[in-house]
């Protein structure tokens, strides 16, 4: 029988095997090894689940190792990146700065970036930090995170090319998830401060919550010890990947920390900004944060949540179910992925961090969350293996491009022509280079998405990555010519959900 943890154990002495508030009665045993069984069942490598209870954290279950391959496995201390959680630190932050008056949530981005620009011009100059809170831009969903993605270049060169990101719809009039609003929320708090993104974290939450072990630069992670290895996907297997720097784009998504620290974090969320003796919150800023401010559609004919509304907050994603309040977010980072549930009403919050692709992270929340609230769980891990599995089933994006591949052709443009220096608008340059009679594809700043090109069909060159990648996989380029074959620029096609490469759209330099 495999091991209880001991916060488990000392609570089931305590409550004789169950957990009783409201004539709720939780058998941890039991979802213990529902959790077990889960991790299995996903072929995820590891995950650590904490739950917080009024004030307490109430149950901490382990799985897994820290590493395929290895025997080490992890414990309540053990680190994830928790990537888009980190937004929630980042809109408490300008909370609190607001509160000191160094600034208010309705300033415009340009009194503090001058420099800053989007895809008009009467935006660039009305945007404000509360905008960039609630994706309410005007950009897409994920658009434009090819420019900070893997990248060494710093927040204002980054957010220097933002004017280049399409619009998809209206000002204010729609929601589009954009890291690249987050990254430019934590450069105003750098301007203001005088500080990194993290040392004002670690100053105004880290170290008032007791998060001893929670960092924010993968520098650190040798230090602190005890720590997953994040994980991709190669032919069905999970292999691991190294640790990737997201230092200069911390604000949205930097932090790599435990279940231990982060019950401290939904404990002090719970408590309405309040942590022991520590007032950290006023009250106006837990109701700012936590006020819908970007509202979208729910399917009132799905009765599996009972959902009236659903809204971003600012930094929270917002929405009801079973009648309570429910607050969250999740996180996404090369291999890893996270997920923060509170149930306010019910002083409940639900920790998930996991160390691959492939992730139960809402199947693990939602049957904990049904559990404290007396209701029946249905076989959550189960229905959404099952939807998981036939989605990427019925994606044949990869399959038919390789399906539709013309063997035997040549391309009309000789190497010669099109080896040299490219420039994309939103990243900068993109080089086709021969390196030992090999053709490679070279980026300015993101040399982890570095890659060997080889002949695919006609014009078009198969991407074979030179570092392994968690979120993509195939992907070409097809050299574009004007009408005397002149070579004018290149497409990307990388089929993925998260990086657009065909907004790179480069163009050939003219040498002078």
């Amino acid at each position: 029988m495999r091991k209880l943890s001991s916060s488990i154990i000392l609570f089931i002495c305590i409550l004789g095997g169950s957990f009783a508030q409201n004539e709720v009665k939780v058998d941890l045993e039991k979802l213990d090894s529902y959790y077990a069984q889960m991790v299995k069942d996903w072929d995820i490598p590891s995950a650590s689940i904490g739950i917080v209870k009024d004030g307490e954290l109430v149950f901490t279950g382990n799985y897994g190792v820290l590493e395929v391959g290895k025997e080490d496995k992890p414990n309540s201390q053990t680190l994830y990146a928790i990537a888009s959680n980190s937004k929630a630190f980042t809109s408490a932050l300008i909370g609190v700065l607001v509160q000191e008056e160094k600034l208010k949530w309705d300033d415009k981005v340009k009194k503090y970036l001058p420099y800053f620009a989007m895809y008009n011009p009467w935006v660039s100059e009305n945007i404000t930090i509360r905008d960039l809170l609630c994706h309410r831009s005007g950009l897409g969903t994920f658009s434009g995170d090819n420019i900070w993605y893997k990248s060494n270049a710093s927040s204002e060169e980054i957010i220097k090319h933002i004017k280049y990101v399409p619009q998809a719809f209206e000002f204010r009039a729609g929601y589009g998830y954009s890291n690249l609003m987050y990254i430019t929320a934590g450069e105003i708090i750098q301007t203001i401060t005088g500080k990194s993104w993290g040392e004002n974290i670690e100053e105004y939450f880290l170290k008032p919550l007791k998060m001893n072990r929670t960092i924010a630069t993968i520098s650190d992670l040798e230090k602190k010890g005890n720590y997953a290895s994040p994980h991709a996907k190669e032919e069905g297997k999970n292999i691991a990947i190294p640790w990737v720097s997201w230092d200069n784009v911390a604000a949205t998504g930097g932090l790599i920390s435990s279940v231990k620290d982060l019950s401290n974090w939904l404990i002090f969320n719970l408590n309405n900004g309040i942590f022991e003796e520590d007032t950290i919150f006023t009250t106006s800023t837990r109701n700012t944060v936590w006020m819908s401010h970007n509202n979208f559609p729910v399917n009132h004919a799905d009765k599996d949540f009972h959902q009236h509304f659903a809204a971003y907050g600012l930094g929270w994603g917002l929405s009801d179910y079973h009648g309570r309040m429910r607050v969250g977010h999740t996180g996404g980072y090369d291999g890893m992925i996270t997920a923060i549930t509170m149930i306010p009403d019910e002083e409940l919050g639900i920790i998930v961090l996991t160390n691959g692709v492939k992730s139960p992270y809402r199947a693990a929340t939602n049957y904990a969350v049904d559990l404290f609230l007396g209701l029946e769980p249905k076989d959550w891990s189960k229905e959404m293996l099952d939807k998981v599995n036939a989605r990427k089933e019925k994606d044949t994006r990869i399959k038919d491009r390789k399906e539709a591949r013309e063997k035997n052709t040549k391309p009309s443009v000789a190497k010669e022509k099109f080896v040299g220096d490219y420039y994309s608008d939103i990243y900068g340059k993109i080089s086709i280079q021969e390196k030992d009679k090999k053709l490679k594809l070279v980026f300015e700043h993101s040399p982890l998405l570095d890659a060997e090109l080889t002949h695919w069909h006609y014009d078009v060159w198969e991407i074979h990555w030179d570092f392994p990648q968690a979120w993509f996989s195939f992907g070409t380029i097809k050299i574009n010519t004007d009408n005397n074959l002149n070579v004018i620029g290149f497409d990307f096609d990388v089929p993925n959900d998260d990086f657009f490469f065909r907004e790179f759209k480069p163009y050939k330099l003219v040498e002078k």
